[in-house]
């Protein structure tokens, strides 16, 4: 498989957040999503054997390990990887929601994008996988504007989710925080306003 890098960091969003954990972030995506802010994920990697990535990682303590792109499920590799890891970590997928997620083991916690129409790839979204998710995974979406505001309030009104937590992630550098927590507040929404503390402390 390709890996385009592995390093221990702070988790800087979901509910898992602050919390130490090695990341195997793998090369290869099939999205363009405006506010990316990991292109060099794209192409940049190196070939690894699943036993050489084991190997890699005996030397870190941590008991979280999350796995991430680009996007890691274009590379088949990937569901042995996690079969492996499972047996020793508390594993995280974080994947962008375009691809099947019915083969990820039962035993790995998924963070799934639904894109929002700011990112330019609302038209990608599988919506099939709102079927497979567990009540432990869960949903972000990525806000840019008002506009992808309201649509993803009336994205959860519309379609059932399991998940137990919705994220809501104000677009670094496109929308304040500050008004996406407001919104959520004056429309009581039973959701987790998710910032990227990882964009303000650098441990990597």
């Amino acid at each position: 498989m390709k890996v385009c890098e592995i390093f221990p960091s702070i988790q800087g969003e979901s509910s898992l957040v602050g919390i130490p954990m090695l990341f195997i972030r793998l090369t290869g995506c099939n999205l363009r999503c405006t506010y990316c802010d990991t292109k060099y994920a794209y192409t940049k990697g190196e070939e690894y054997s699943i036993q050489e990535v084991l190997d890699k990682i005996k030397k870190y303590k941590f008991k979280y390990i999350e796995i991430t792109g680009g996007e890691p499920l274009l590379q088949q590799e990937v569901y042995e990887l996690m079969d492996n890891l499972v047996n020793n970590f508390y594993v995280i997928l974080e994947t962008n929601g375009s691809i099947s997620i019915e083969k990820v083991n039962p035993l790995v916690k998924i963070i799934l994008d639904i894109k929002t129409p700011g990112s330019g790839m609302s038209d990608k979204n599988n919506f099939e996988n709102l079927n497979f998710l567990k009540e432990e995974d869960e949903i972000k979406f990525v806000i840019t504007d008002r506009m992808d505001y309201d649509w993803a309030k009336n994205f959860i009104k519309n379609y059932l989710i399991k998940t137990k937590e919705i994220l809501f992630s104000p677009a670094f550098g496109f929308i304040n925080p500050q008004n996406l927590a407001k919104w959520i507040i004056q429309d009581n929404l039973n959701v987790r306003l998710n910032l990227q503390i990882h964009k303000y402390i650098s441990v990597k």
